[in-house]
């Protein structure tokens, strides 16, 4: 996780965060096999970690990179 944090350019604790918080959508229920469910999960994602106090994880990505799910 470090080592792919680091060859993506990203913050480590706050990579790590966004694959915990992306695993815990998972066991919540949550997928992102479509791109309705993947755009939700995203827009859970970030709420989630910026309340958490980080940034946005695709911020200037343009499209979805990881699969996501949902939480409310």
């Amino acid at each position: 996780m470090a080592r792919e944090a680091r060859e993506q350019g990203k913050d480590v604790e706050a990579h790590h965060a966004h694959l915990l918080v992306h695993g815990l959508l998972h066991l919540a229920g949550h997928d992102h096999e479509h791109a309705a469910e993947a755009a939700k999960m995203e827009r859970l994602e970030r709420r989630i970690l910026a309340r958490l106090g980080f940034d946005d994880p695709y911020a200037g990505a343009s499209v979805c990179r990881v699969r996501p799910a949902l939480i409310q």
